[in-house]
């Protein structure tokens, strides 16, 4: 029986009745539900209702209708006072070819077929509420380029004479436990210069696929004016970044992968947007508040960029519309959503979050969750199998749980704690201090039925200003260190932590796994892109896959390693599987102990303290085996254990084994 005091029915959602401690915020819940089933009824009856909606890009922009020998220029600037198209076609006129004023906003112009050809340079003249001039990118452009010489954007024309030709088809329903390999174009290759789709098509991809992982997530697709921004200051939202080639030569990549059996990712920014006008949707129409919040709501404090208006119908289907476009005409299989948290609060998700008040309180934004309810319905809908990844550090709850429970409908979120929590221990505290109660507890402590993405490190620990795991492990030692008959201690020690520290995540964290490019292997240093601070280099800004292709050295270890660690998740089925069950901590050895997926896990982070016939309550009277042992000579451990011995339990079902220090091992029953 409810409370009277919370002013809400006596039949919950599924999502409150499973944690009883957001009763309190029941009202909140329901009204989230009601308000998503509300918009889902404005847009209209049936199941295709809200994809129709999400094909604005199809109405706005710059088309062309073979059938009626015409192209037609539409853009919504509803405060604007007039707007022009210009370009090659017209010599740069801003007078001569003027869009009409029609309703709701949209201005339009029709010209013969023959006035634009594929290739030309456009964009719009506009003259904006507040009486301003300004030449801007249409808001749905396809390709946006720019001028080496003077760095200025400006649209293309994109009218392929061919359109591209599919070769692969590719069903993403069967991805139950997504292996992600997190992935920047521009710096995957080698040399120190930006890299193109097609060089990742054919040099990358391929290594993937080996590797083991079975998704691939593109950072910095869309179109951004400052590469150093990592692709997070987003300008053209409908264009692929022309950096790293064509529209078609990404359909080409996402085409190879899908021959490769690989699902593709776009790291999506609906989250915020680059403030730049020249480039950018910032003021389009003068009125100082088209598509972002007027007045300092609009501004981003963090990021020094533009804050969406997600309140506004005419901003949410533009950004639907968005998310349809990269699903439909380039076949992306999902999306990570970025800073998803700074969308969910008015603070940004700056503040601390303490109780479940922080979540339904005056600082949630229900207007951005509206738009992430319908933008996770389109992807999950419009594509069966596609994933929806959100990026929040917040624990909002309900974040991937179905709307109709009360959830926002996100198919997965991301363990941003975890990252952060073995930076913090390789930062601040000694080996022989780790507390394995707060590690378990970190890596298991997520929402009951919402499948989380584990990782190690991501990009943002590779970044210039931190460091990745290999290089708080091995730092300058890795210079020096690395050649495989160099029995350098610090170089020991990293390996052995970074096998471990991966194993440990993949088996506790999540239901999914995710690293990013390079990481695997223990690329050294950090990322840095080309800026005034580096003398404009890209000496940090690429990825050297000939340290793990080179046999002499210790990095292909590593690399081995993460194949091994990948092969056991997929052959046993380890994420598909409930949640970690503790068998056993001790911390005199520093050993933990956890089953899942009928395999046991023995966790040795002892510095120096190898336990023999260290004694394991276990369950059920299988024999088992080792699968893997993060110790293997072939991994650059020391081979202490023996792989064909076997381990019988006991009649008090007691497994006794040997577990040598800082090291992991996995066993399976021998049936297997």
């Amino acid at each position: 029986m409810l409370r009277p005091s919370s002013g809400v029915t006596s039949d919950p959602p599924i999502l409150v009745r499973d944690d009883p401690w957001l009763t309190p915020h029941q009202g909140a819940v329901t009204r989230r539900i009601e308000r998503y089933n509300e918009a889902l009824a404005a847009i209209g009856p049936g199941a295709n209702a809200l994809a129709a909606y999400a094909n604005g890009h199809k109405f706005m922009g710059i088309h062309l209708n073979s059938m009626a020998a015409q192209w037609t220029i539409r853009e919504w600037a509803p405060a604007a006072r007039g707007v022009s198209l210009i370009g090659d076609f017209n010599n740069w006129d801003r007078e001569s070819h003027p869009l009409s004023a029609t309703q709701h906003g949209i201005w339009q112009l029709h010209l013969p077929a023959a006035s634009l050809t594929h290739g030309q340079q456009v964009k719009l003249h506009v003259v904006g509420a507040d009486g301003s001039r300004r030449d801007r990118i249409p808001a749905c452009i396809r390709r946006a380029v720019q001028d080496p010489n003077s760095h200025d954007f400006a649209g293309q024309v994109w009218q392929p004479p061919q359109p591209y030709k599919w070769q692969h088809a590719f069903d993403p329903s069967g991805l139950a436990s997504p292996l992600i390999y997190e992935a920047h174009v521009g710096m995957a290759g080698e040399q120190p210069r930006v890299h193109n789709y097609r060089e990742f098509a054919e040099s990358v991809l391929p290594r993937i696929a080996r590797a083991g992982y079975n998704t691939v997530q593109l950072m910095a697709v869309q179109e951004h004016p400052y590469y150093g921004s990592f692709g997070y200051h987003v300008s053209s939202f409908f264009a692929p970044c022309s950096r790293f080639g064509t529209p078609e030569d990404l359909k080409y990549l996402v085409d190879s992968a899908h021959g490769l059996g690989l699902a593709v990712l776009l790291d999506v920014v609906h989250s915020h947007a680059v403030k730049n006008m020249a480039e950018g949707l910032n003021d389009f129409d003068g009125s100082g508040n088209q598509y972002f919040h007027a007045g300092p709501r609009g501004d981003h404090p963090g990021w020094d960029s533009k804050c969406f208006d997600y309140g506004r119908p005419e901003v949410r289907q533009f950004l639907l519309s968005n998310l349809r476009y990269w699903l439909e005409e380039f076949r992306f299989d999902g999306f990570r959503f970025d800073g998803v948290t700074s969308m969910l609060y008015h603070s940004h998700g700056t503040k601390a979050f303490g109780s479940y008040d922080d979540y339904f309180g005056a600082d949630a934004d229900e207007d951005a969750i509206l738009y992430l309810q319908l933008a996770s319905k389109l992807v999950t809908s419009f594509k069966p199998g596609a994933l929806a990844i959100a990026e929040d550090m917040s624990g909002m709850p309900g974040l991937c749980r179905p709307h109709a429970e009360g959830g926002m409908g996100f198919s997965h979120r991301l363990a941003m704690g975890i990252p952060d929590y073995w930076i913090k221990l390789l930062k601040h505290s000694r080996d022989e201090d780790w507390n394995l109660d707060e590690l378990w507890s970190v890596l298991t402590n997520r929402r009951h039925a919402e499948a989380t993405i584990a990782y190690a490190e991501s990009h943002d620990q590779a970044l210039v200003g931190d460091k990745t795991l290999a290089f708080w492990l091995m730092d300058k030692e890795m210079y020096e260190h690395m050649a495989k008959d160099d029995a350098d201690p610090v170089i020991e020690r990293g390996i052995a932590l970074h096998k471990l520290i991966r194993l440990t995540t993949l088996a506790l964290g999540g239901e999914a796994w995710l690293n990013f490019m390079g990481n695997e292997f223990g690329h050294p240093e950090w990322l840095d892109f080309p800026r005034e601070g580096n003398g404009w280099s890209y000496h940090y800004c690429r990825r050297q896959w000939s340290l793990v292709d080179n046999p002499d050295l210790k990095y292909q270890w590593l690399g081995d390693f993460d194949q091994a660690l990948l092969a056991m998740a997929r052959e046993h089925k380890l994420l598909a599987a409930a949640p970690a069950r503790l068998l056993a901590i001790d911390h005199e050895s520093k050993i933990l102990c956890a089953e899942r997926a009928n395999l046991i896990f023995v966790l040795n982070f002892s510095v120096s303290h190898s336990v023999f016939g260290h004694p394991l309550q276990v369950v059920g009277p299988a024999t088992r085996q080792i699968i893997l042992d993060t110790d293997a000579a072939a991994f650059g451990g020391h081979g202490r254990i023996d792989p064909a011995v076997t381990y019988p339990v006991t009649s008090d079902g007691v497994m006794n084994l040997y577990t040598p220090s800082r090291s992991g091992l996995v066993f399976a029953p021998t049936a297997f």
